[in-house]
């Protein structure tokens, strides 16, 4: 799991009080795990990253690999057809046939804690980046960093609002 910690001293304040007046925070924590992992979620179909920076586009190379993998989506003389230009054209920075980073976004949450992550072994990479060969022979080419998780100035803000929500009397 990838750890990304808030050091956001209003939020941090927040979260102390709430320790203080309830002593167990599971159902904020719950409701906090439940806002970031939908807002990871949401990253995927905007494109941008908790810092509001759009990720970087796809490589050719990458767009060639995933138009590859469907049927017609190239002529018998090598060129793309128009259901493969249509498929390059609409692919999407961390977005594969399976969909599977962009739908596995899961979050624990306990009395004082809340951790968020993927279980995709490949997580880590599209979150941080990684350098051509930085793990072997993988991966082939660089791949920059396009982070999903973490806590936007949006986050920020409704997780300060479910903290204030539990410590209403």
């Amino acid at each position: 799991m990838i750890n990304i910690e808030i050091n956001d001293r209003e939020v941090l304040d927040a979260l102390e009080g709430l320790v203080r007046r309830l002593g167990n925070m599971s159902p904020a924590m719950q409701d906090i795990g439940e806002l970031l992992a939908e807002s990871a979620i949401q990253r995927f179909s905007d494109g941008v990253g908790p810092d509001g920076e759009a990720w970087k586009e796809n490589s050719p190379a990458t767009i060639l690999a995933y138009v590859d993998k469907y049927k017609g989506s190239r002529s018998k003389r090598g060129g793309l057809t128009k259901k493969g230009q249509a498929r390059a054209g609409s692919k999407k920075p961390l977005i594969g046939e399976t969909k599977s980073l962009s739908t596995m976004i899961h979050y624990s949450a306990g009395r004082d804690r809340v951790e968020i992550g993927s279980p995709q072994v490949y997580a880590a990479v599209q979150q941080f980046g990684a350098k051509r060969g930085q793990f072997g022979a993988a991966p082939w080419g660089d791949i920059p960093a396009r982070p999903f998780l973490g806590v936007s100035d949006s986050d920020r803000g409704s997780i300060l609002a479910i903290v204030s929500g539990y410590m209403l009397p």
